[in-house]
């Protein structure tokens, strides 16, 4: 399993490189400045850390209690990535209704809009990281 420096490092740089592609994306596609978006992406991405570290040390230390390994197939991460997603929804919906000022329904249609870019970018920003940051477990099991 995970160190919780090498936890750290996953959540700092899964919220860094996020807040840097959702910034734009969301600015040009929502018609907000990038200010506000900025700002609703720094605040959410915090949350988002938080909850990324405890989320991801619960599954992992239920994967292994399951299976003895916390090695996920591919759709395990997929998964992963809903429930992760699927958690996050429910605490920024109200948040983002606040901040920018809009209904609840125009928020979820944008957490929701968000969420689809996140499961992608979660999806593959998971695999290329434990490809550049393979736990030793793993060697005993492919090879």
């Amino acid at each position: 399993m995970r160190k919780p420096l090498d936890r750290l490092r996953h959540a700092l740089s899964f919220e860094a490189v996020g807040i840097l592609l959702a910034t734009p994306i969301g600015a040009k596609v929502f018609g907000f400045p990038m200010t506000d978006i900025g700002a609703v992406a720094v605040i959410s991405a915090t949350i988002a850390m938080l909850w990324n570290y405890a989320y991801n040390w619960i599954f992992d230390h239920l994967l292994v209690q399951a299976t003895g390994s916390s090695l996920k197939a591919p759709w395990m991460r997929v998964v992963h990535a809903v429930l992760f997603e699927g958690g996050l929804l429910v605490a920024l919906i109200p948040f983002i209704a606040w901040y920018l000022q809009i209904g609840l329904i125009e928020a979820l249609i944008m957490d929701v809009s968000l969420s689809l870019f996140f499961l992608v970018y979660a999806f593959v920003f998971n695999w290329v990281y434990d490809r550049l940051f393979p736990l030793p477990e793993w060697s005993k099991t492919h090879g």
